[in-house]
């Protein structure tokens, strides 16, 4: 169980709880500078970030350990059924409430650079892991 949480959980929980955090932060923020000192959408605003972000971090625990080659190809495997989860989400949603005119699109504006955010964190990822490990493996041809 110790391997499974180190290997495969530990930085996708970390990575939730952060953006979630820096997401509520930020949305405060925003509220307060506008003179709003209350959340107008309440409890269930929360609750929506917290099941965006969730998306997210599937999102990045799918393209960082999906074997696939190609990591654009990889990316887009990943990107369609994600955002296709994120449109449910929204419809779902509006089936409770009434959503705002823009909901897709916005959700689609946010879900999409969020996704290209943990994109680049993965590529940038892999670049260093495959710098380190053929310098390793330089290493060990030249010894």
């Amino acid at each position: 169980m110790k391997e499974l949480w180190n290997r495969y959980l530990k930085i996708p929980a970390f990575l939730y709880f952060m953006l979630y955090t820096l997401a509520t932060i930020a949305n405060s923020i925003f509220y307060l500078v506008q003179g709003t000192y209350e959340d107008p959408s309440g409890n269930w605003h929360e609750i929506d970030r917290a099941v965006l972000v969730l998306i997210v971090v599937i999102a990045f625990a799918l393209i960082r350990y999906i074997k696939i080659k190609n990591f654009l190809l990889k990316v887009l495997t990943v990107y369609v059924p994600t955002m296709l989860l994120v449109f449910i989400y929204v419809f779902i949603r509006g089936l409770t409430v009434e959503l705002a005119g823009s909901a897709y699109r916005d959700v689609f504006i946010n879900y999409t650079a969020g996704f290209i955010i943990v994109s680049i964190i993965v590529f940038i990822i892999t670049i260093i892991r495959k710098k380190k490990s053929t310098a390793i493996s330089d290493k060990q041809t030249r010894k």
